[in-house]
């Protein structure tokens, strides 16, 4: 009847907002992570420099871009700092203060395999919570830490709120947004989110450092900021809901989702293409200082042109998947090749006005990489998996950690044993070397949807409302939200939607191979 029409039309613009939301709280939470991440750049170091009585003239060896290398989501953004160097602390301080910056990757690298299986049996939305007020615990332990120990444990305490809240943000835009355009959308927009953090962070922190005389004063509005977001999904994402967990499918153990080959692949490629970011970022600003007498303004502006590129790659990655979304790993290929050659390039500039190129150049092919082959491991799990995110982004998180936990120890060290030249061209080697081996992605887009147990029940009739809604909704994306390029919903290739037999034979455990 047209009520009912009504009705089943309301509910899905419900459905609708209700998913706007969701995205806006994801990234409001990747936002203050990232803020979180960069923020201590023009404050900690001059704080551990007053107490090791440091004089406030010297530079810092350990990051003297102005940036700092961590790990995870906000790892890869990084690059977009633009503060000037820190003072910095005497020589046998600065392996604390690389440890101090590696301490939050090190614990995401060594805590993500449990929160992605936490995360695949509980659900999305309590992981995140539980992220964000670990976030605001760190936080206020940073604003009134008085000693290294304590700064030591503010910042290993983040790497376990980014480990949940950034792992399961993630996992629940790919889960929200099954339509493959959608899912490139959303989760271009939430790297944009962390760039942005990365960009007004430091002089977000520095501004309000100055202003209010003390460290406190920056930590204590973004702690505020975390609780904000936290109470928003206690109210609107009702993450003690019983039915949201019940209604979960099992999802693959990351065990064997890292022996998947193709996830391998994608895992491999995020961590060599943040190399080059993560081993720059605390070594070339004493290179820009011995080579081409760079000031630190200079060092410390380094990255900041940065932004503007990766975010052009974003959008510019995420309109070429809407149309040919079988690329996506000629894309990533794309940017690593573009990272390889900016690398290399490096160590050739003489001026400030010829770093900018390569470094830019950087930051674009992390971009064509992270967008491109972060919806592509949703994609996997959906057509070889089941359905459950959670540890599938694990993985990609502990990606990203595994470069941002070595660039703040060993980068130093590698440029003192063998020099900043080979460093750079070794990196940029990497990339050019490992881009071939996305050319295993090329077919994915031909492989056949797994028949989990979550594609089963979206294949039953409707029963109620609710179920009404979901399935009028995947009809109607089914119709007008294909792909273009001959491919229908995930990038099937449409004949094989006609098989019925070999996709009722299907199941989570087949083998490709």
């Amino acid at each position: 009847s047209a009520l009912a029409r009504l009705a089943l039309g309301s509910a899905l613009q419900e459905t609708r907002r209700q998913r706007r939301l969701l995205l806006a709280i994801v990234c409001v939470a990747l936002l203050l992570d990232n803020m979180l991440y960069m923020v201590i750049v023009p404050i900690i170091p001059n704080y551990l420099a007053a107490m090791g009585g440091a004089s406030a003239g010297q530079s810092l060896a350990v990051n003297g871009s102005g940036g700092e290398a961590g790990g995870g989501w906000a790892g890869n953004a990084s690059k977009i700092a633009g503060m000037p160097p820190p003072p910095v602390l005497p020589d046998n301080q600065d392996l604390k203060v690389g440890v101090l910056f590696a301490s939050k990757a090190i614990l995401q690298l060594l805590v993500n395999p449990f929160t992605g299986t936490f995360i695949d049996r509980v659900g999305y939305v309590l992981p995140l919570l539980i992220g964000l007020l670990v976030m605001f615990l760190s936080t206020l332990i940073f604003a009134f830490a008085e000693n290294y120990s304590t700064l030591f444990v503010a910042r290993s305490l983040q790497g376990l709120g980014s480990a949940f809240a950034d792992t399961s943000g993630v996992a629940l835009i790919a889960d929200k947004y099954p339509e493959e355009q959608e899912r490139n959308r959303a989760l271009g927009l939430a790297l944009a989110f962390i760039s942005f953090g990365s960009l007004v962070a430091p002089p977000f922190g520095g501004i309000l450092y100055h202003i209010g005389r003390q460290k406190a004063a920056p930590f204590l509005v973004l702690a505020s900021m975390s609780l904000l977001d936290a109470l928003l999904v206690l109210v609107a994402l009702k993450p003690f809901a019983r039915q949201a967990r019940e209604n979960m499918p099992v999802g693959t153990p990351i065990h064997r989702l890292m022996a998947d080959p193709y996830i391998a692949v994608v895992a491999g490629a995020l961590t060599t293409c943040n190399v080059p970011l993560a081993f720059l970022e605390p070594t070339i600003g004493t290179w820009m200082k011995t080579t081409m007498k760079a000031n630190e303004w200079e060092r410390g502006l380094a990255w900041l042109p940065a932004f503007f590129p990766h975010i052009l790659g974003v959008f510019l990655t995420v309109k070429l998947a809407d149309k040919y979304p079988h690329l996506q790993w000629f894309y990533g290929a794309l940017g690593m090749v573009v990272i390889g050659a900016s690398s290399c390039v490096v160590p050739a500039c003489r001026n400030f006005g010829q770093l900018m190129a390569p470094l830019c150049g950087i930051c674009f092919g992390i971009a064509l990489v992270d967008t491109a082959l972060l919806p592509t491991l949703a994609f996997l799990v959906d057509v070889r998996h089941v359905s459950v995110y959670g540890s599938v982004y694990a993985i990609a998180d502990i990606s990203y950690s595994v470069a941002y936990a070595l660039g703040p120890i060993v980068a130093g060290e590698i440029v003192h044993s063998f020099g900043f030249t080979q460093l750079s061209l070794g990196m940029g080697l990497a990339n050019v070397l490992y881009s071939p081996v996305l050319l295993a992605l090329k077919n994915i887009c031909q492989m056949k949807p797994s028949h989990s147990e979550r594609n089963v029940l979206l294949d039953e009739e409707p029963k109620g409302l609710y179920d009404t809604i979901k399935m009028e909704e995947r009809k109607a994306k089914g119709r007008n939200c294909h792909p273009v390029g001959g491919f229908e919903e995930n990038s099937v290739d449409p004949h094989q939607r006609d098989s019925k037999g070999a996709l009722e034979d299907d199941s989570s455990d087949y083998d490709y191979t």
